[in-house]
């Protein structure tokens, strides 16, 4: 169970005074960690590929049917109304949401933190989460993705069950499955305060599923349901597979998990030491971190920004484990703590810019060659080229990983046209067909699914199409007329 409220009984002046103090701080903390994601124009592949659906959908497309991703609507639907207010030339906008959802997440988590351990356990638990929010590769901790605006429903989902607010607690995991399907792992720890509630109203249940399922559903309504279904479940279970590419995948999984690890390498020692001494914390933030470990290894990709839904549970077990140590050494940890922040941030202002000038290059190429009017075709895994040279894709599929499977760099036998999305292929050559790309750029520079390896494109380019153009290893192929 977790700790009797501490805060029920302080005066209302007090506790206006805590946040009066706290806020700020979070507030410039949070600018201070997320100053490298303003200095780029973009920052990895998912901003971009949301990018462009924002821009689909504002001139009238319909999420997974004209539009379509694996993800649930949220994300998408955020950039959509942030192009809409402040126009879609730039992500700035987005990067500053993105700087309100870490802020947001970490008042939640000081919240969680001082109502069960008291008002330095809230101060530390807020600090800790933003500290350790940085703690990974600056191309998966500074983009404004799906897993920045998970991080806020799953922790407000527990903030409501603290409290035993069990409607908000599921309108809120909804919240965090409706930015990204692995949002909804919170659902673990949330149901197991409910269990060990022992006063919860017999309504409870009911009203925890209501709030989830209401959101869900309404969701799923306003776009297709059929489709929702379908990109957001069924439709995966090719992506989830690891064969033909588990080296390459237990690779990226070490080397992220140890990228945090050591962010974190200052809280481990007490978070360890008081599970050894029977001090551990509360059981539900034990389930939160397993479960939110379980999304992280959810289809074996093992991204960077996966491992981001690991910092909230981690920020609260070394906050209730910091309880137990001196004053000093309490310091000394968050110190050390500070110290990995500013290496990863020094990362984020410094760090090469291969894959992002690669993009630039190309999508001037486009732009030379084509005019706002035309349709193109970029045939690799970096849709940012059409929002970065402003041109309409051919085709609803925005990178070849749906046509191929190709994702995350899997190379083993499970690429090609026949491990593409369910019924993607007919699709794509009726879209061929009704609107011919003016360009078609081969950006697969060697990698497993490029067009010789894929007969329909390669049939494609057979028939009406010569090489104009060769920039960074993609080749350009221009509509003979």
């Amino acid at each position: 169970m977790p700790a009797a409220p501490l805060t029920s009984a302080r005066p209302a002046a007090t506790r206006t005074a805590y946040w009066t103090r706290l806020l700020p701080m979070l507030a410039a903390l949070a600018c201070l960690t997320r100053v490298p994601s303003f200095v780029r124009p973009l920052w990895n592949p998912d901003e971009g590929f949301l990018a462009v659906q924002a821009g689909l959908l504002a001139q009238g497309g319909r999420l997974y049917e004209t539009v379509v991703d694996r993800k649930p609507p949220l994300v998408p639907w955020l950039y959509e109304a942030a192009f809409a207010v402040c126009g879609s030339g730039s992500l700035t906008p987005l990067r500053v949401l993105a700087v309100l959802a870490q802020l947001l997440t970490a008042a939640l988590l000081a919240s969680v933190a001082r109502r069960r351990w008291g008002d330095t356990a809230g101060r530390t638990a807020g600090i800790l989460y933003l500290l350790l929010s940085v703690g990974l590769n600056p191309e998966d901790a500074q983009a404004a993705v799906f897993e920045v605006f998970i991080l806020p429903g799953t922790a407000a989902a527990l903030w409501c069950a603290d409290r035993g607010r069990w409607g908000g607690a599921g309108a809120a995991v909804a919240a965090a499955f409706l930015a990204k399907q692995t949002g909804g792992a919170v659902l673990l720890p949330v149901a197991w305060l409910l269990h060990r509630q022992a006063d919860a109203p017999r309504t409870a249940v009911l009203r925890l599923a209501a709030g989830f399922a209401v959101p869900v559903l309404g969701a799923a309504l306003l776009t297709d349901p059929a489709g929702f279904l379908f990109w957001t479940v069924t439709g995966s279970a090719t992506y989830a597979t690891l064969s033909g590419s588990g080296l390459h995948v237990l690779n990226r999984a070490l080397a992220n998990a140890a990228l945090l690890a050591g962010a974190s390498a200052a809280l481990i020692p007490p978070v360890a030491r008081a599970l050894r001494d029977g001090r551990g914390p509360s059981a539900d933030l034990w389930l939160w971190l397993a479960s939110s470990a379980a999304a992280v290894t959810l289809g074996f990709h093992f991204f960077g920004h996966y491992y981001l839904q690991l910092t909230a549970p981690i920020a609260l077990l070394a906050t209730a484990a910091l309880r137990f140590l001196p004053r000093e050494r309490q310091v000394s940890a968050v110190l050390a703590s500070v110290c990995c922040c500013v290496l990863f941030l020094a990362w984020g202002l410094f760090a090469p810019r291969a894959e992002l000038t690669h993009a630039q290059r190309l999508a001037a190429a486009l732009e030379r060659r084509t005019t706002s009017a035309d349709r193109v075709l970029v045939w690799g895994m970096h849709p940012e080229t059409y929002w970065l040279s402003g041109r309409t894709p051919a085709t609803r599929f925005l990178t070849a990983g749906l046509l191929t499977n190709y994702s995350g760099g899997r190379d083993g036998p499970r690429v090609g046209e026949k491990y593409a999305v369910p019924g993607a292929w007919p699709v794509f050559r009726r879209e061929m067909s009704a609107h011919r790309p003016a360009l078609v750029v081969d950006d697969s520079r060697g990698r497993p699914y490029a067009p010789d390896r894929v007969p329909t494109l390669r049939r494609l380019l057979a028939t009406g199409y010569e090489e104009v153009d060769r920039v960074d290893g993609a080749v350009l192929y221009a509509r003979a007329e």
